[in-house]
């Protein structure tokens, strides 16, 4: 118990680093549009269009995707209403976040998870070329705490989850 307080405690410290600098204002706009970019279109559409303009490996790029989502969202969902950690703006007296968070608890970040899956699915079926969407997926992760609403830890669980899930996904359609 000692160690999660003091893991706790670290991430406070590091949030409020994140969300106190004298550009948090410039740095809330830039991270509202990024964090839009990971509000789930990108996650469809991406391999969407790989598959309908014929990439070689497109269905199977598509059929992962669609498969790691569909196990990412109980998971997801079971993480976040079973640790029940709350938002910044609960959990900080007198702190308010840059936007208002699609649901109650902060733990995963649910952003950050499909970002990572996304980027973590294309460099397993694509090398390389998916590397941009790694700096992406870090941008989105960031752009949540940036504007308030998850501490770092969250973001970290979110890339974890969403890295791991991507493996089962692409594990399950590689071996097919």
């Amino acid at each position: 118990m000692r160690l999660i307080q003091s893991i706790n405690q670290f991430d406070v410290r590091m949030f409020l680093a994140c969300v106190n600098t004298r550009h948090q204002q410039h740095l809330s706009r830039v991270a509202r549009s990024v964090s839009k970019t990971g509000d789930g279109y990108a996650q469809l559409g991406l391999p969407l269009c790989a598959y309908a303009i014929g990439v070689n490996q497109g269905l199977a790029y598509f059929s992962a995707v669609i498969i790691s989502f569909a196990a990412w969202l109980p998971a997801y969902w079971v993480l976040k209403n079973t640790c029940r950690r709350k938002r910044p703006p609960a959990a900080i007296p007198a702190f308010s976040a840059a936007i208002i968070a699609s649901d109650e608890f902060s733990f995963p970040s649910g952003h950050t998870a499909a970002a990572f899956l996304l980027a973590t699915m294309t460099v397993l079926f694509f090398g390389a070329a998916g590397i941009p969407l790694f700096i992406w997926a870090t941008a989105v992760g960031a752009s949540r705490v940036i504007l308030g609403v998850h501490f770092p830890t969250d973001t970290l669980a979110g890339a974890s989850l969403g890295m791991g899930i991507a493996y089962l996904g692409h594990s399950i359609v590689t071996a097919i």
